[in-house]
């Protein structure tokens, strides 16, 4: 898919609320938007919030979030306590604390975890109306994340976009001028780029970001998916074999070791110089204009983002790393942690931690696509519209405990390994993620 192609899609995808978003590339809000939002909420004498969150990957992600949680401390008269833990950490400490009913306040996961106990979980309709009336509307993933089957159960921080991350002296090296825009060309240039003894390389443990990312693309771009609309497990299917098919032949040009990596080796492995390619955030980048090492400083001008490639269904089939924050109906202070979400999702602070980030986090409502993080730096633009084009992992059937326990499972990425690695055929492989998947779709 060439951009304007790319562009039209982003256009159809906007929906009948994006008109609402922002006036022009000021930054600046529509009237209309400000008049129709409205907040009311006095939170309880003598709050004290705890907020468990995952540990940054990015420095300014961290000390910009902690930035606006001492402005809200100074503002409110609320203390607020941030824990961090590793992604793969939270997701099991929030189902603690849902069934014993003690904890954070708020948690901060990945991906579905809130539909895993939304009995647990405060209704945050009243939040999720004021921030979407005010700030353009929700994406329609976004709305996945956050929205339960009658209401609101969690807001949705953003995603952590993920791209292709390569360096460009390595590929045009290859004899790629440009980078492809398929996945048939995708092929071809990882295969030169192992001919080369720059080889690339993909996440296939259970990496929660960059393995769940790459994998879903990759097998819902030949046309595969986990589910139909009804929730009919459908994962071994032709569409699924040939994109398993493909996985082999991609895993084929990759380095050593992939089978176990989780989030931070590709990080590692790029910055060390062992691979040219990788699929992740904008993270890679940041580390290499922020480190005091002359080495890997000196690849951030080298370092390029692309879009996945397009596979051939012939439409963007992304999946990112979005992140439900949580408010568990345990807190006796749940009226405070309304407020501070809502703070920390305002524009005056969700714009700056942006910016601080680079990016990492990409936004979930329609007006912050105007913040200058996304054009300052053309590098940064293509991790502008991750939230837009993304699907819910629980594509193409209704997001619930069934999907969530999926991914949690990591069933996807599971089945792309086995039959990367070829430790299964194709077909072994998808037949056993159909049966695990069909664990949970039955319950």
């Amino acid at each position: 898919m060439d951009q304007s192609k790319r562009r039209d899609f982003l256009k159809t995808t906007a929906g009948a609320t994006a008109g609402a978003a922002i006036g022009g590339g000021t930054g600046m809000f529509a009237p209309a938007a400000h008049a129709q939002a409205a907040w009311n909420n006095k939170p309880e004498k003598g709050a004290k919030l705890r907020v468990l969150r995952w540990k940054r990957f990015v420095q300014g992600d961290e000390d910009g979030w902690m930035a606006n949680t001492k402005a809200f401390t100074e503002k409110t008269g609320i203390e607020v306590r941030v824990d961090s833990e590793g992604w793969e950490d939270v997701r099991p400490k929030a189902a603690v604390a849902a069934n014993v009913g003690s904890g954070p306040d708020i948690i901060i996961s990945t991906f579905e975890d809130a539909f895993q106990y939304p009995d647990k979980l405060v209704d945050v309709t009243d939040l999720a109306n004021y921030l979407g009336k005010k700030y353009g509307g929700w994406y329609p993933a976004a709305e996945a994340y956050g929205k339960g089957a009658k209401n609101w159960i969690a807001i949705p921080m953003g995603a952590a976009g993920n791209c292709i991350v390569y360096r460009s002296s390595q590929v045009k090296a290859a004899g790629f001028d440009e980078f492809p825009k398929d996945t048939a060309g995708f092929l071809k240039l990882c295969q030169a780029l192992k001919a080369k003894g720059t080889p690339p390389g993909f996440a296939l443990g259970n990496a929660t970001g960059d393995g769940n990312t790459w994998c879903h693309w990759l097998v819902w771009s030949f046309g595969g998916k986990m589910v139909d609309k009804n929730g009919n497990v459908t994962i071994n299917s032709p569409e699924t074999i040939a994109a398993l098919e493909y996985a082999k032949e991609l895993y084929a040009t990759f380095i050593p070791g992939t089978l176990s990596w989780l989030d931070p080796n590709n990080n590692k492995a790029f910055l060390d110089g062992q691979i040219a390619l990788t699929c992740n955030g904008i993270s890679v980048y940041y580390a290499a204009k922020t480190s005091k090492d002359p080495k890997i400083n000196a690849l951030a001008e080298d370092i390029q983002h692309a879009n996945l490639p397009i596979g051939p269904v012939g439409r963007p089939t992304e999946l990112n790393l979005v992140f439900p924050m949580m408010i568990f109906k345990y807190s006796k202070y749940p009226k405070a942690a309304k407020e501070y979400l809502r703070f920390m999702m305002e524009k005056e602070q969700y714009e700056p931690w942006q910016q601080g980030a680079i990016g990492y986090v990409t936004q979930p409502l329609r007006a912050y696509e105007s913040n200058p993080i996304w054009t300052v730096d053309p590098k940064h633009t293509p991790y502008r519209d991750a939230m837009k084009v993304m699907q819910p992992n629980s594509y193409d059937g209704p997001p619930g405990y069934a999907s969530a326990a999926t991914m949690a499972d990591f069933v996807m990425v599971n089945m792309v390994a086995e039959a990367a690695s070829g430790s299964k055929t194709a077909k072994e492989a998808a037949e056993r993620a159909e049966k695990r998947a069909q664990r949970y779709y039955k319950i």
